[in-house]
């Protein structure tokens, strides 16, 4: 069995797709069909569930394969960056984990910069929720992850990385968006019904310590864990929402939704870069780092 193997079924059970899978490591649909085989004889067990899925699920079996597998790849790739961490080549692999909205809106122009001038480096972006950011650094599964509201640790380290503007929410029609006005009052939220992230989740806790500081209560009508799907809900009318402003560039630009600033004051949810402590990163890794830093943000807008 090759490292390129365990990646590849790591891979097809992160995104659930054959075609995927076979994307992200330059090979056919057959070619991980067969490797996904190979893999159920050596171990005489079925790793994937065959029923009618949507997408790929792992049996039981597969999913321990899944991380021994995903433990064993990091630490391969650990090995290299640690190799590689002599020389100055800017080439090579980078593994980073982000949360959707940061992934989607803060990231993107940072990666179009690096890869325009450093060709030879592939970034591989992972999308999850913040616990499982966590997890990946802690097992070396990527370089680093990106998070709000990072939290200190003691076996990780955290690089800030900005702050995002929160800002209310709501759809054109909304009875909150008065007559040219783009500031609103906390209290003015009271009795709303309101689209939230899921309670474990800490943009939720963020703003839900705002409205308790402020005596607001609103109607929570939903939940979701994701920022795209909460938008869509504010769009056609299901409520109000409180989110990073970024995150609704597009929509404000087509007037779908409305910002609203709070007459209370600016709040805002801290950005940060965390890993894994004392681990090594390549020249390539190093780089990237760099400019997403203060000191290295300025060559982006040069």
């Amino acid at each position: 069995m090759h490292i390129e193997t365990f990646k590849t079924f790591c891979d097809l059970v992160e995104t659930g797709s054959f075609s995927k899978a076979a994307g992200l490591n330059f090979v056919s649909q057959s070619a991980v069909s067969q490797q996904v085989k190979g893999l159920e004889q050596r171990f005489n067990r079925q790793l994937i569930d065959r029923g009618n899925h949507k997408q790929v699920v792992p049996t039981e079996a597969g999913q321990l394969v899944y991380e021994v597998f995903k433990e064993m790849v990091g630490r391969f790739a650990d090995l290299e960056a640690r190799l590689r961490a002599s020389g100055d080549e800017i080439a090579g692999t980078i593994r980073v984990a982000t949360v959707y909205s940061i992934g989607l809106y803060q990231l993107p122009p940072y990666v179009k910069h690096f890869i325009k001038h450093h060709p030879q480096v592939k970034i591989h972006v992972e999308y999850g929720r913040t616990d499982k950011v966590y997890e990946a650094c802690r097992n070396q599964m990527i370089d680093f992850g990106i998070i709000a509201l990072p939290l200190r640790k003691p076996d990780l380290e955290v690089i800030p990385f900005g702050e995002e503007e929160l800002v209310l929410v709501c759809s054109p029609s909304h009875r909150l968006v008065g007559a040219g006005e783009e500031v609103v009052s906390l209290r003015s939220l009271q009795g709303e019904e309101f689209v939230a992230f899921e309670r474990d989740i800490p943009t939720r806790q963020t703003i839900d310590r705002i409205l308790r500081r402020f005596r607001v209560s609103v109607q929570t009508v939903m939940e979701f864990d994701n920022i795209e799907t909460i938008k869509r809900s504010v769009e056609v009318g299901n409520g109000i929402s409180i989110l990073p402003r970024q995150a609704v560039t597009n929509e404000l630009r087509a007037g779908l939704l409305v910002a609203l600033r709070f007459a209370e004051g600016t709040f805002t949810r801290p950005i940060g870069i965390i890993h894994r402590r004392g681990k090594r990163f390549t020249p390539a890794t190093k780089a990237f780092l760099h400019l997403l830093t203060e000191e290295g943000a300025a060559s982006l807008i040069a």
